[in-house]
């Protein structure tokens, strides 16, 4: 299977339950899944979501 993935980072600002509330919505509606967590030292973490390559366009077209 074909994925894509998008890096994130989240600011040390942001706690745990805004970050998970954050990531849930982006994989209810977008289709993304968390691949991997990492928190720094400083606070701040390093999130990479993917999901799967389709063919089809990620929004429709619309013609007139």
């Amino acid at each position: 299977m074909d994925y894509e993935y998008v890096p994130l980072r989240l600011p040390s600002n942001v706690d745990r339950l805004t970050a998970a509330a954050q990531l849930t919505i982006q994989a209810e509606y977008a289709g993304w899944e968390l691949a991997r967590v990492r928190l720094y030292r400083d606070g701040t973490r390093q999130v990479v979501l993917r999901r799967r390559v389709t063919a089809q366009p990620a929004q429709p077209d619309f013609s007139y």
